[in-house]
């Protein structure tokens, strides 16, 4: 029998990746998001300057798709090493920059304006893939609180025309009321938003309807008209 001795390399919808079967947090690869990777990466109308969130094999499909450059941020430093070691094995590193920070933080500062000063947007895909927000039902309203919080913010850095994809993995949180967090904070930032796309796990995870909390991941693409 083989022993593990590090990482492994995996290839999935035709790109490398680095996944750590011993240490890596499920195995290093949520094999959930592989189908949905393509989907967002072809949401990408034209080439531009994305921001991926915490979605490090959307960042990857989306440099291949075309984008100018994309920019990921992950709390965990091993994740972003991790990124760019993938980056450098699919020739990619050139279109990719990474930072490793609380996304929270890095949103409000790029988001903050003096008086008379407008936030100038920046991006024209934003791809939000955070962790979830709660773990329990006590919780959802600080969730909540959570989810629109990051979404007025990447509403702000959104521009005219651009995409933001957006995920939730909280088996509490069901689709309607994330849409609602999504609508409120468009509400609040003036935006008008075109759903182009809806999002759910891969096949291999069914979902029971007897038993919502099976349907634990949902998404949008929304598209801001103005």
């Amino acid at each position: 029998m083989a022993k593990l001795n590090g990482p492994i390399s995996v290839k999935l919808n035709g790109l490398l990746f680095e996944a750590d079967l011993r240490a890596g947090h499920k195995t290093g690869l949520y094999l959930t998001s592989i189908e949905l990777s393509g989907c967002v990466a072809a949401c990408q109308k034209r080439a531009g300057f994305g921001l991926l969130q915490l979605s490090r094999w959307v960042r990857l499909h989306a440099a291949r798709a075309g984008a100018e450059h994309v920019h990921l941020l992950d709390q965990s430093a091993e994740a972003i090493e991790a990124s760019k070691r993938n980056a450098m094995a699919n020739g990619l590193a050139e279109k990719c920059s990474f930072e490793a920070v609380n996304v929270f933080d890095w949103f409000k500062a790029q988001t903050t304006a003096k008086p008379h000063e407008k936030v100038i947007p920046q991006f024209d895909l934003i791809v939000l893939d955070p962790p979830s927000f709660t773990r329990n039902r006590a919780a959802v309203s600080d969730a909540l609180r959570g989810y629109k919080e990051i979404h007025i913010r990447a509403l702000k850095l959104l521009k005219p025309g651009g995409t933001l994809a957006t995920f939730c993995c909280s088996h509490h949180v069901d689709a309607v009321t994330f849409q609602d967090v999504i609508l409120s904070a468009a509400y609040d930032t003036r935006k008008i938003l075109r759903r182009v796309a809806t999002y759910s796990q891969s096949p291999d995870h069914p979902v029971i309807p007897m038993i919502p909390e099976t349907e634990y991941l949902k998404g949008f693409a929304f598209e801001v008209v103005r």
